[in-house]
């Protein structure tokens, strides 16, 4: 043990470092030192990302509706979109031969263009011939038999079956054909793409993430002709003790970033990263996006009848718009991106884009 009087002059010389003006002047040089660079460094890095982003926003404008390229622009990006654009021609008018031949129904010109500008710009063979175009808008176009009556003007009638063209709905089954007629794997991530250049066109802009202007984009998107079957056998997201990991309950709170009360439109589920979420009712995938604010990485699941959940701030997303999901299926990972101070799943109910409390439905 060290003696009083060696303990004495090690407390004194403490005081006196802490107190010293030059001491703590140096060890702040020193701390920004250390730190000026890495604050430059992730500078720069969201700077780089939000170049990228408005460059491919850019692109993607000027392939969908026109405008002049800019003459600054790098060489192979100009030759990306006169290509796409040329080949956005040759699907214009692939799109309009197969749509001659559907029985009824008509095909979403956005969505094709959409889903080919994710899936292959920049590619070595963006550019096909005519076959390759009328292939991949086939991709889009489903068969079905049909039964009708004929009257043959004599007082007699027969039943004559045929064989029709109509717009395929399902989008999984849409990218299905694609992956037989490209040869290649879609990820959740190629499809995720696609849907958010889907809206950007169909929307005229960049979709909102959070807020009211969210609620009234979501709240506009088609919903399921299904009826509501009703909330018996609801799951839990995380499984029965999702009591004991409530977070942030529904309604007004304090919001963390701002310190200022504001309505939260969900319940918060505090989990560690990567713990499996699981759909609450059967129901067909809504819609899924990738977002680095708001609800970051989210998806929302129709369940019938006006009746959505939603699933927000995910570190994986496991399923594709589009999918039908049971009850309990795991759709998706606890993360914490977007708007975020932690790992926990935001979880909401929304009927006919009214907002409920979670914990009315919940087991």
């Amino acid at each position: 043990m060290a003696a009083p009087a060696t303990v004495a002059l090690a407390v004194k010389a403490a005081i006196t470092a802490a107190t010293d003006k030059r001491t703590r002047n140096a060890v702040c040089i020193l701390v920004a030192a250390l730190v000026t660079p890495l604050i430059l460094i992730i500078v720069m890095i969201v700077s780089l990302l939000s170049a990228a982003a408005d460059h491919n926003n850019t692109a993607i404008d000027l392939c969908f509706n026109g405008g002049a390229i800019s003459s600054q622009a790098p060489a192979d990006y100009a030759a990306h979109i006169r290509d796409m654009r040329g080949s956005f021609s040759e699907l214009d008018a692939a799109i309009t031969d197969i749509s001659a031949e559907l029985e009824d129904g008509s095909l979403d010109s956005i969505r094709i263009k959409a889903i080919f500008y994710a899936l292959l710009f920049g590619a070595e063979n963006l550019r096909m011939d005519n076959s390759g175009y009328q292939a991949f808008v086939k991709c889009f176009v489903g068969y079905e038999t049909r039964t009708r009556t004929v009257d043959h003007g004599d007082g007699t009638t027969s039943e004559e079956t045929r064989t029709v063209a109509v717009p395929i709905k399902s989008l999984p089954e849409i990218y299905d054909n694609l992956e037989n007629t490209l040869g290649r794997t879609i990820t959740l991530e190629d499809q995720a793409n696609a849907a958010e250049i889907y809206y950007r066109i169909l929307y005229g802009g960049s979709v909102p993430t959070y807020g009211k202007a969210f609620d009234q984009w979501a709240n506009g998107l088609p919903l399921s002709d299904a009826p509501f079957v009703g909330a018996d056998g609801f799951c839990s997201p995380l499984g029965e003790n999702w009591r004991g990991v409530v977070t942030s309950e529904f309604g007004y709170r304090t919001d963390p970033f701002t310190g200022e009360s504001r309505g939260h439109t969900g319940l918060d589920l505090g989990a560690p990263s990567g713990t499996p979420i699981r759909a609450a009712l059967d129901g067909t995938v809504q819609f899924v996006r990738y977002t680095n604010t708001g609800y970051g990485y989210h998806l929302a699941i129709d369940h019938g009848g006006g009746f959505v959940t939603l699933y927000g701030h995910c570190s994986k997303i496991l399923i594709a718009e589009g999918q039908t999901v049971k009850a309990g299926d795991i759709i998706a990972q606890v993360g914490s991106t977007g708007r975020s101070t932690g790992p926990h799943l935001h979880f909401e109910v929304r009927i006919n884009g009214e907002m409920k409390n979670p914990r009315s439905y919940l087991p």
